[in-house]
């Protein structure tokens, strides 16, 4: 179900390929919507019928409700998916491990990036990180299902880090959207298919 279009090279925004060598048998699926919107449902309503699977958790426990979520998360998908944490090297885990899986959710790009947001350092590297993620993922020859969260549909952030938080995971969404093969927005539960 490759929605890949070989005519006139379609080239990707980040990958400056033509989608024509990008493997064939690679799916990039995005879902973006609100906090609680059903993102995460959708994500494994698509990847049901995908063995073996695995389930990249971009979260960490840094306060006790967060922790508890997490180990919430991790019982609803006991024995049915295979569970990695990786909080922000993901792209070496793609190359490493992606080949192994018909289907992957990363959930998601939005921890992913206030992970990375906290360290100055790897802030800057940022724009190459997400390069280097999209590049991983076309190298796994199934599905893979990102999702994030929409920042930018409420009112303008008060200080400065937090616009500056804001801004790059719309730039972020905007490229990931670009790469991706099809497009979800969730609403209420309700999915709506953009791409």
């Amino acid at each position: 179900m490759t929605r890949i279009q070989t005519k006139k090279k379609k080239t990707s925004s980040l990958t400056k390929k033509p989608l024509a060598q990008v493997n064939q048998k690679s799916e990039l699926i995005f879902i973006v919507g609100g906090a609680r919107s059903g993102k995460s449902s959708h994500a494994l309503k698509l990847s049901r019928a995908l063995k073996p699977r695995a389930f990249i958790a971009t979260a960490e426990p840094l306060d006790k409700e967060m922790d508890r979520r997490i180990k919430k998360h991790q019982r609803s998908r006991r024995g049915a998916w295979d569970t990695v944490e990786i909080p922000i090297q993901m792209a070496p885990w793609f190359r490493s491990c992606g080949k192994n899986y018909q289907g992957v959710v990363v959930d998601c790009l939005t921890l992913w990036l206030s992970n990375i947001f906290g360290d100055k350092a790897l802030c800057k590297k940022f724009p190459s990180l997400l390069k280097e993620l999209l590049l991983a993922v076309r190298e796994v020859p199934g599905r893979v299902i990102v999702i994030s969260n929409e920042l930018g549909l409420g009112i303008v952030p008060g200080d400065s880090g937090t616009r500056e938080f804001r801004d790059l995971a719309g730039r972020m969404n905007q490229q990931v959207a670009a790469a991706a093969d099809e497009v979800y927005f969730v609403v209420s539960g309700l999915p709506m298919r953009l791409k």
